[in-house]
């Protein structure tokens, strides 16, 4: 299998439309458009009935005490832990694409409802759904892409984890709100194959 993107290359940067979160040119961050990177797939296998997509950062850090304040960093060294961007389940079975900004092109305040995708495909909760609940204006169950949005004082630079995976299951056992845990899990024993995609990112000036 093999998963590939017009919009970046592996192991290089996302571009900045597809971010939650740009430079404001002031060393802090501003809104960006949001929109869901393009994404090809090929060389699935024949015996598959759906395919699994998640999207996740490996480089959140562990601690949130020196996130995006003034005066401090957050360190490269720092213990890092995963943020899932993207979980998408029963896309049809088969080579493929999705063009860019076709599933999220824009920030929805309280997250998407329903957001669009290939037909019969359904999206779950990303992680802005706890990281948004402490704040009135954003709190909200955030379904589908949400782009970028790293500490802008983090000295490591992000990296987002695109997967897709080839199942035997006609329709992925979960339901409602439903996470990428919980997706993963459903899939164990059921994984016929799999490609990855890594993009990186960072809002910190110093490394832009």
């Amino acid at each position: 299998m093999k998963l590939t993107s017009t919009s970046f290359c592996d192991h290089e940067r996302i571009p900045a439309r597809c971010a939650f979160g740009i430079p404001d040119g002031t060393g802090h961050m501003q809104l960006g458009q949001n929109r869901n990177p393009q994404l090809s797939w090929s060389g699935i296998p024949a015996g598959a009935k759906s395919l699994v997509l998640t999207c996740i950062d490996v480089d959140v850090p562990s601690s949130l005490e020196n996130f995006n304040k003034d005066g401090r960093v957050i360190e490269a060294d720092l213990p890092r832990v995963e943020f899932v961007h993207w979980v998408m389940v029963d896309i049809p079975p088969g080579d493929g694409s999705l063009a860019e900004g076709a599933c999220s092109d824009g920030i929805t305040p309280h997250g998407k409802r329903n957001p669009p995708g290939p037909p019969g495909a359904r999206q779950g909760l990303n992680d802005y759904t706890g990281f948004t609940a402490s704040d009135p204006a954003m709190a909200g169950d955030w379904f589908g892409w949400e782009g970028p949005c790293s500490p802008w004082n983090d000295e490591r630079e992000h990296r987002y984890v695109f997967t897709l995976y080839a199942t035997d299951l006609p329709r992925c056992p979960v339901s409602g709100r439903f996470t990428a845990a919980g997706v993963l899990k459903a899939i164990e024993g059921h994984v016929l194959d799999r490609a990855t995609l890594t993009g990186t990112y960072s809002l910190n000036p110093r490394m832009l």
